[in-house]
């Protein structure tokens, strides 16, 4: 698979999609027994999912600071809070 078609395969997927793809990926690679070409493109096919992954996880966030503007219109920071 060239990087054009794993750029354009990677953008047509969930985010959900992506991560349980890069799970596929790690998995087979951890495992150590795929020919160097082959470990290289599902290399290349995993940095491509991370940056993509990257790009929704930013968005996502940019939309939760617009959703939490103070009075002023200024972005409010809440703390984190874990159910314990």
């Amino acid at each position: 698979m060239t990087e054009k078609e794993n750029t354009m395969s990677t953008k047509k997927l969930t985010f959900e999609q992506s991560l349980s793809r890069l799970d596929e990926i790690v998995k087979a690679l951890e495992k150590g027994d795929r020919p160097l070409e082959e470990a290289l493109g599902l290399f290349e096919e995993g940095t491509g999912l991370i940056k993509s992954c990257g790009k929704v996880l930013d968005e996502a966030e940019q939309k939760i600071v617009k959703l939490q503007k103070g009075p002023d219109g200024a972005p409010v920071e809440t703390p984190f809070e874990e159910d314990e």
